[in-house]
């Protein structure tokens, strides 16, 4: 089912509609070298192939994780070769390359300079990550391809249902629960879509073989279950960064039903129930802070509920990280205390340590004890240079409202003491 021509391609309609910057350059009839950008199964391999057909360029693949530089040498001979017997341009597609060794990208750039080929590049992370060098990836132009969504995703469905050549060809039934979940599964990629169908369509045959009567209906009804069944192995494909990224931005939003959603994701996919647990530890101190005090015990208690109870095949211990997750989300939020040590520490690092005032020493006889003396809240203890500096700035949310109005009724701090 993979698209023959450009106009074939379901989705990605701000770079292939009319007058978009890819469907432009193909009218140009001239491909600049150009990375593309974007999650798997939106279709980078297929539009960096058809791209070089629409223009009349010759197309050559190579794969970062099997192609070395010799496969890359004899690319580039090859392209050296057709440029000069048949004054054709050569498209290079290379998928994944982010994978590419600094070495390895270096040697692609006097090819892509010279213009000797066209290099396509393929890859699932951000080009501004690191994984592309920067005399590399200042010769591409970058293009990023979206997610598909359900709409097109249906589509794509609907013609490998439908099509007599390279589909099932209206054999196949699919009620709408088995066709809300494929598009489920699917999660954006249109190359797991169809192989979640094709097992799925597989497995009702197998059904339908082993029953009493052994005829096989037509057309064969494809079941929400049969489509479970395919789907199981579509966790290899779990964007782990990604979830867990949308986890904690999720709670640091304050939108549980998000966090709790995410959370059901990564635990799907077969993620360590402990982990994101200790990801909830993180966030409490972290994102909630002193907003609300009893974050961190609670997440800390969810921790130790899960370790204690487990959770890989017991669902009661996931009670503890969904109210954790929830009450996190929900709780006000404030890295106000996070943020003042970094920044305590920031200056440490830049100005070197400082000495500790004569009178917070061990043996000091000017110390005055706060307990014993009200108007002790006031002398110096930051450092000599550092009096006034300010590295907590609570917020006025949640708990740690309380604590700005206790600063801030505080005495004023003593002129700096000599040592």
């Amino acid at each position: 089912m993979r698209p023959q021509t450009l106009d074939e391609v379901v989705g990605q309609e701000h770079l292939l509609g009319p007058a978009a910057p890819l469907r432009r350059l193909v009218e140009g009839g001239r491909l600049p070298s150009m990375l593309l950008w974007g999650p798997p199964g939106s279709g980078k391999t297929t539009i960096g192939r058809l791209l070089a057909e629409a223009v009349g360029a010759r197309f050559a693949q190579l794969n970062s994780t099997t192609d070395g530089v010799a496969s890359l040498r004899d690319t580039v001979a090859a392209a050296r070769d057709a440029a000069e017997l048949e004054s054709r341009t050569t498209v290079v597609l290379l998928d994944e390359l982010h994978r590419y060794s600094k070495a390895q990208q270096d040697a692609l750039l006097p090819h892509v300079e010279a213009g000797t080929i066209v290099l396509v590049g393929a890859t699932t992370e951000s080009p501004f990550a690191g994984g592309i060098t920067r005399p590399l990836l200042s010769r591409l132009r970058v293009f990023r391809l979206e997610p598909l969504g359900d709409p097109e995703l249906a589509e794509i469905a609907a013609r490998a249902l439908a099509d007599p050549e390279r589909g099932f060809g209206g054999t196949i039934g699919l009620d709408e629960v088995a066709h809300r979940q494929l598009l489920g599964y699917a999660s954006g990629d249109a190359r797991r879509l169809l192989g979640i169908l094709e097992t799925a369509v597989t497995l009702a045959e197998r059904r339908a073989a082993e029953a009493p009567d052994g005829s096989v209906p037509s057309p064969l009804p494809v079941t929400a279950a049969d489509i479970g069944r395919a789907a199981q192995s579509a966790t290899l494909d779990y964007d782990r960064s990604g979830v867990i990224s949308a986890f904690i931005k999720s709670i640091r939003g304050s939108d549980p039903d998000a966090a709790l959603y995410w959370l059901a994701t990564a635990l799907e996919a077969g993620d360590d129930p402990r982990y994101l647990a200790r990801r909830l530890v993180i966030s409490a101190s972290e994102d909630v802070g002193n907003a609300e005090p009893r974050a961190l015990p609670l997440a800390t208690a969810a921790l130790d509920a899960v370790e204690k109870i487990g959770a890989e095949t017991n669902d009661e211990g996931l009670y503890a990280l969904a109210q954790a997750t929830a009450f996190l989300a929900a709780a006000p939020k404030s890295p106000a205390a996070g943020r003042a040590f970094f920044a305590a520490r920031e200056a440490v690092r830049a100005e070197g340590t400082r000495p500790v005032p004569s009178h917070l020493r061990p043996v000091a006889k000017t110390y005055r004890n706060p307990h014993d003396d009200p108007s002790a809240g006031s002398q110096q203890y930051l450092p000599r240079g550092l009096v006034g500096r300010r590295f907590y700035e609570p917020r006025d949310v949640g708990e740690e409202a309380a604590i700005r109005r206790r600063l801030r009724a505080r005495p004023a701090k003593e002129q700096e003491q000599p040592r």
